[in-house]
C-alpha cells in the first residue's frame, strides 16, 4: 500500500453534460413563486436577472444538458480534478473505512465555485451582457466569478460579506487582480444596504443582504445580469460535473462508496458530489448513505423551516421552498463564510424533506482540528468551508472503527485555505470558540416567513 494513491482522468473524460437530479426525483419539488400573487413564476419573471439560455436550465426536466465546446475548453485548465485514497489519515485514525476525496482546490481559484462561474459568464456574454453583479461571503464565489469574467471580458461587481471582507483581505486582492470590483456589504451604493446601515451602521452584513445588492444593480441596470454561485438549480446542476468525474474515477479505484460527505451552506458543492451519485440510486443502483455537514451557528438544514421564503433580505427575490432560518435571520462571523447563508438550496432542500439524505451540524473547532489533522497527514490545508466536511468523513470512519466495518467514504474537498490562513492561526492561538445563535433571534426571523405561501 502506498501513502497516497491518485486516480486521474484525461482531458478527454471530461463530462460533455451536466447532470439535472429533477429528471430523477421521486416526487417533483415546489415551484419558485410570485411573491405578489402567490403563483409559480414563469421564465419571464426571471428575465431581469438571468439570461434565457440559464433560465430555461433553471426550470428544465432534461437528465442530460449538454455542456458547450467554449465551456469544456476553459474546464481543460484545471479539469478533471483528481480522486484520492486518503491512506494516512485512515492509518492515523485506525479505521478499517476506506476515505477517498474529490479535490476541487486546483481550479485558479481555488474552489468548485469556477465549474458555474464558467458557464454563467459564458452564457451571459452570448446574451450580450456587459458586466455581471454577485454577492460572495468567504470570497470563494467572488474570486471565481471575477475569474470567469475576465475569460469573457464583463464586468464583474461584487458585494463582499462584511465581516468576511475584513477577515480575508487576500480574496479581495485576488479579485481585483482578475478586473472585478469588491465591495463591503453593507454598503451605501445601494438603497438595500442604505437601509441596512440606517438601523444598524455597525452591521456585519450577511450573504442575504450581499444578494439583496446585487439583485438591485442587476434589476436597475439593462447591461446588468445576476449571477449566483449557489442555491439555484442551474448552479447546483453545473456542479454536478464533479460527481460525474467521481463515479468514473471510483471505478477505476474498483470501489463504490457507502457514505458521502459534503459540506453544506447554499448547496452548490453537496449536490455536485452527491446528486450523480443520488440519481444513480433513485434509477436503481447502488444504495449509498448520504450526508450532508452544516456549520453548527447556521443549520438551515437541521434547525430551520421547510417553507416559502425569499432569498435575500430586501425580499426582492422570488419565494423559493427551502429549509430557511428567515431571511433576516444574521450569523455570527465564524470563519467558514461560504456557510453563513440563512437558507438551503431548494433541491437540496427537497431531498432532505424525501428522507433521500441526513444533515449534522458540527461546532467550528472540531472542524479546524480535523483541517489541521488532514493537513498533517495529506499535505491539503483545507478551507475553513471543506474542514466541516473533513469532519463529517471522520466522524464515519470513527464509526467504522467502533462497528468495525469497513466501508467506504467518499467527500468533496471543494477548496483550499491558502487565503483564509489568519483563521489558522486564530485556532492556534486559542482565539477561536464555537459560535452560536440567539434563539430568540432565530425565533423572531421565523417568524416573519411570507404569509403569502405558508398560510
Amino acid at each position: 500500500m502506498t501513502d497516497q494513491t491518485k486516480f486521474l482522468l484525461s482531458e478527454s473524460d471530461i463530462p460533455k453534460t451536466w447532470y439535472n437530479i429533477q429528471a430523477d426525483l421521486p416526487v417533483p419539488a415546489p415551484p419558485p413563486l410570485h411573491p405578489g400573487t402567490g403563483q409559480p413564476i414563469g421564465p419571464d419573471d426571471l428575465a431581469p436577472l438571468f439570461p434565457m439560455d440559464l433560465i430555461m436550465q433553471e426550470v428544465s426536466q432534461e437528465r442530460d444538458i449538454d455542456i458547450p465546446e467554449p465551456v469544456r475548453d476553459v474546464y481543460r485548465q484545471w479539469r478533471p480534478t483528481p480522486l484520492y485514497r486518503a491512506h494516512r489519515l485512515e492509518k492515523a485514525l485506525d479505521t478499517p473505512a476506506k476515505i477517498y476525496y474529490k479535490y476541487e482546490g486546483v481550479s485558479p481559484s481555488g474552489s468548485h465555485k469556477p465549474n458555474t462561474a464558467v458557464p454563467q459568464a459564458f452564457y451571459n456574454k452570448a446574451a450580450g451582457i456587459k458586466r455581471l453583479s454577485t454577492e460572495t461571503g468567504a470570497g470563494q464565489w467572488g474570486s471565481s466569478l471575477s475569474y470567469a469574467g475576465a475569460l469573457f471580458d464583463l464586468e464583474v461587481q461584487v458585494f463582499m460579506v462584511k465581516v468576511s471582507f475584513q477577515q480575508k483581505p487576500y480574496r479581495k486582492a485576488m479579485m481585483e487582480t482578475y478586473g472585478g470590483t469588491c465591495i463591503a456589504s453593507p454598503s451605501e451604493l445601494t438603497a438595500a444596504g442604505r437601509a441596512i446601515l440606517e438601523k444598524n451602521p455597525d452591521s456585519t452584513g450577511s450573504l442575504g443582504i450581499a444578494i439583496s445588492e446585487a439583485v438591485e444593480v442587476a434589476a436597475q441596470n439593462d447591461d446588468t445580469k445576476y449571477a449566483l454561485g449557489s442555491v439555484l438549480n442551474h448552479v447546483l446542476m453545473h456542479q454536478t460535473i464533479v460527481g460525474m468525474e467521481a463515479m468514473r474515477q471510483m471505478e477505476m479505484a474498483g470501489d463504490y462508496p457507502d457514505v458521502i460527505v459534503a459540506c453544506t451552506g447554499g448547496g452548490s458543492n453537496f449536490a455536485g458530489i452527491a446528486f450523480p451519485f443520488l440519481g444513480a440510486k433513485l434509477r436503481g443502483g447502488n444504495d449509498v448513505r448520504i450526508v450532508a455537514v452544516e456549520p453548527a451557528a447556521c443549520p438551515s438544514l437541521t434547525r430551520g423551516k421547510f417553507a416559502y421564503d425569499f432569498g435575500d433580505t430586501a425580499q426582492m427575490t422570488p419565494l423559493v421552498k427551502m429549509h430557511t432560518l428567515g431571511a433576516q435571520f444574521v450569523p455570527s462571523g465564524f470563519h467558514a463564510g461560504g456557510l453563513r447563508y440563512h437558507g438551503m438550496a431548494p433541491l437540496v432542500s427537497h431531498v432532505q424533506d424525501l428522507g433521500l439524505i441526513e444533515a449534522h451540524a458540527l461546532d467550528q473547532l472540531e472542524c479546524f482540528e480535523a483541517g489541521v489533522l488532514f493537513g498533517r497527514t495529506e499535505s491539503i490545508i483545507p478551507a475553513p468551508e471543506a474542514t466541516h466536511a473533513v469532519r463529517g468523513a471522520i466522524k464515519e470512519a470513527l464509526r467504522c472503527k467502533e462497528e468495525g466495518k469497513s466501508e467506504t467514504i467518499l467527500f468533496n474537498l471543494c477548496g483550499h485555505g491558502h487565503f483564509d490562513m489568519q483563521a489558522y492561526i486564530d485556532y492556534f492561538e486559542g482565539k477561536l470558540n464555537n459560535q452560536t445563535y440567539d434563539e430568540s433571534e432565530l425565533a423572531m426571523a421565523l417568524a416573519g416567513l411570507p404569509s403569502v405561501a405558508n398560510g
